[in-house]
């Protein structure tokens, strides 16, 4: 097919909107009308809805519509940038008036109805032309300052999602796990402790990995009586974009499924709608216990606005899906009980248009972002001045005795040095004793005391409402944290091993890191994410036990990432994190190299160069803040690493004899710290990057372009030593492409051998 042709095709797609108009108004009047007017109080044909609240779904219905009418007309015009729309949809307004403004709610892209249903609890709310806003990206917009059209209310207890797929289900559970966790601990909840959490997506969602662990989850812990107070709601049109939805598929998957109570009503019609959604929301409110409610509904005008539905559809099939039209029903169902008049609809439809009209004219005035400055704003704002003060703050001495066995002391007080894995033990004791709003969680962290025993003893001193197993999903451990940090939370969840994040990092990229970007600063989900980390296991384990690839964490926008490899370290740097999450609402992920939890000495057997004693309260490492050490007076070689390699590099400086290196230990891969890099650079004249990572997306990539853009003028010279493109193998091969202390020392003294400024 030619351009021409695919022309034509679009512009059907686009007529479709104004077929789907043109024959609602016909509708109304080919429809038969009762004889005379009925009691707006009474019940109507026998259901738990009155006229009055028909009147109301109604209404909140015709308003979703036209705003998926103007948001083409918005595209017309070039003027609006978002065309999915929730048209067919609108059924999920009863949902908008059976729940509270105060259950939170993590909706997809089809809510308009429900949104403006759900927005009549708060009086002076503008729902129409807050979504107008949204449509034309303007900075105006009060649930994402124009970043992005999304469903939101700071007010109705809405955080904004973006275009998900099911990525916000795992939240969603997490949120209504949070809810009953804090009535058990007793912690203040922001929304009443019977609130229920609603969770909405299309059939062609359950079908994602990510949702069916979000299913698993909530049925695993429905299994164990742990009270989970989520309603999912499945909007079936029986299509994903232009993929069929199996018939029958979704009712005989779920209601097969252990642990969720299944429910299922026509979205199409109102009154079954109502029904349905009246027992899901009163048995999940009563029983405390997941629902999973199955809503039919059709998808009208295709998936977006750009969507050329004629290309995999018969007209036939679009046509006889916009027979099904919901609104018609509405329409119909009201003028058969006598509650308005075909005129009176028709006024109102009308009347609506003109205003919605108005508003987009308005709207599409209002301002737009017009800098990097103001798009990144409220993405990762860190309160330096706040956090410091929080990571001082000092938990009571009695919190924290009490925290001791017997004969115990508090840890600063011992001259004793230890490794870095009881220190961190020891800061997580002492950051659970301070805020009792955070929790700690994760595969085996409870009575085995995780993997490498970091966690020992913390399940037993603080409980296990405070220090328990999830089930072995790391897009379930993310989901649970994110989703409880929405209520005020401050979660610790452990990753095992850094290579078994990469099938949930997208609730990192996606969930956690996005939430403050999208909602204009509105909503946050604080957490400090534990992850063991990086190689040199001895050949243990091989790649998924010895991974370095911090890349894929330091892409994501927004994510502090923190490695320390000292107890010392780790333990005002720990401070520095959590306080982060606390005042600032950070999401931290919080690496821990694995090969130096148990190391004690550095450059002979017995000589404990590698323990530490534990900081005094109160002591803390700001973010970004790099540590130098120096073997030496001067300056004739700068070492900059992290994690394994600054105990190989200094061990490999030691043998230096008579040069003066300095070695960098980053600390914090994001962000870094420019000035120490740009002035250790400069002082030395020699810079040799030491990068375990990879050698393609690598730490070291990173500093030398710092170097680059910091130095041209007066450019040292720089060289690096950094794994290879490979995965890690196992056995003795992993030595093989890892950087080792004598490929370190190799490459210093090549280094120390060419005079500044000189080339080899």
């Amino acid at each position: 097919m030619n351009f021409a042709g695919f022309a034509i095709l679009r512009a059907m797609a686009v007529d479709r909107s104004r077929l789907l108009d043109a024959a609602f108004l016909a509708a109304l009047d080919s429809a038969p009308t009762a004889a005379s007017a009925a009691s707006l109080d009474a019940a109507v044909h026998g259901s738990a809805c009155n006229g009055r609240t028909l009147l109301e779904l109604y209404e909140s219905q015709v308003m979703a519509r036209h705003l998926d009418l103007e948001a083409r007309e918005l595209k017309r015009r070039n003027e609006g940038f978002y065309t999915i729309g929730s048209s067919g949809h609108e059924g999920n307004a009863v949902l908008g008036r059976l729940l509270r403004a105060t259950d939170p709610a993590f909706l997809h892209y089809r809510s308009g109805a429900l949104m403006l249903e759900r927005a009549r609890q708060q009086p002076g709310a503008t729902p129409l032309f807050d979504v107008l806003l949204s449509l034309v990206a303007s900075s105006d917009d009060p649930a994402s300052g124009g970043r992005h059209k999304v469903f939101g209310s700071p007010t109705q207890w809405v955080p904004p999602q973006t275009s998900t797929i099911a990525s916000h289900l795992p939240k969603a559970l997490g949120c209504a796990f949070g809810i009953e966790r804090a009535r058990a601990l007793g912690v203040a909840l922001p929304i009443p402790q019977d609130s229920i959490v609603l969770c909405s997506f299309g059939d062609a969602s359950c079908n994602h990995n990510v949702a069916q662990g979000a299913f698993n989850t909530a049925a695993w812990c429905a299994h164990q009586h742990l009270p989970l107070p989520l309603l999912f709601l499945c909007e079936d049109n029986g299509i994903g974009i232009s993929v069929r939805t199996p018939q029958g598929w979704v009712e005989k998957r779920m209601r097969a499924h252990p642990g969720l109570h299944y429910v299922a009503g026509d979205g199409l019609d109102l009154l079954s709608a109502f029904a349905a959604a009246s027992e899901a929301v009163a048995y999940c409110r009563e029983r405390r216990r997941p629902v999973f409610l199955h809503l039919r509904t059709v998808r009208l005008l295709g998936h977006a606005g750009s969507d050329v539905e004629s290309e995999y559809r018969e007209r036939s099939e679009i046509e006889a899906a916009e027979a099904l039209d919901p609104l018609v029903a509405s329409a119909r169902l009201l003028l058969q009980h006598g509650l308005d008049t075909a005129a009176g609809l028709r006024e109102q439809y009308e009347s609506i248009r003109r205003r919605v009209a108005a508003a987009s004219r308005e709207a599409a005035r209002r301002p737009k972002l017009t800098s990097a400055a103001r798009v990144v704003a409220p993405l990762a704002p860190l309160d330096v001045v706040a956090i410091a003060a929080e990571a001082g703050r000092v938990a009571a001495p009695a919190a924290r005795k009490e925290c001791l066995h017997a004969g115990e002391e508090l840890p600063e007080l011992s001259l004793r040095p230890r490794h870095l894995a009881v220190q961190i033990n020891r800061v997580l004791q002492e950051t659970l004793a301070k805020d009792p709003a955070t929790f700690l969680c994760g595969e085996d962290v409870a009575r085995k005391g995780g993997v490498y025993h970091v966690t020992t003893g913390l399940a037993e001193t603080f409980g296990d409402g405070r220090v328990f197993n999830t089930l072995l999903d790391e897009t379930s451990i993310l989901g649970l944290a994110i989703g409880a940090a929405h209520l005020g939370f401050v979660p610790l969840p452990e990753i095992q091993y850094l290579a078994y994040l990469h099938n949930a990092e997208d609730q990192l990229r996606s969930e956690a890191c996005s939430l403050q970007f999208f909602s204009n600063g509105a909503y946050r989900n604080p957490m400090v994410v534990r992850i063991a980390a990086l190689g040199y296991q001895k050949g243990f384990g091989g790649h998924f036990h010895n991974d370095s690839s911090t890349a894929v964490l330091r892409d994501i926008p927004g994510l502090v990432v923190a490695l320390p490899c000292r107890g010392d370290d780790a333990v005002r740097m720990f401070r520095t994190a959590h306080a982060a999450a606390r005042v600032s609402g950070a999401v931290v992920a919080f690496l821990e190299p694995i090969a130096l939890y148990m190391t004690k000495d550095l450059h002979a057997d017995g000589d404990g160069l590698w323990l530490t004693t534990y900081p005094a309260p109160g002591e803390s490492v700001p973010i970004g803040a790099a540590r130098v050490h120096a073997e030496g007076e001067g300056a004739d070689l700068c070492i900059i690493t992290y994690g394994n390699g600054v105990w190989m590099s200094l061990r490999a400086a030691h043998k230096l004899l008579g040069s003066s290196v300095r070695v960098v230990d980053l600390r914090w891969l994001r962000p870094l710290d420019r000035a120490c890099i740009v002035a250790e650079a400069q002082r030395a004249g020699r810079v040799l990057i030491v990068d375990e990572g990879r050698r393609s997306g690598g730490v070291h990539e990173a500093v030398a372009a710092v170097i680059l853009e910091e130095l041209q003028e007066c450019m040292p010279r720089v060289a690096t030593v950094c794994g290879e493109d490979t995965y890690i193998p196992l056995g003795p091969a992993a030595g093989t492409v890892l950087p080792s202390e004598d490929s370190i020392l190799a490459a210093a003294q090549r280094l120390l051998a060419v005079p500044r400024g000189g080339k080899a």
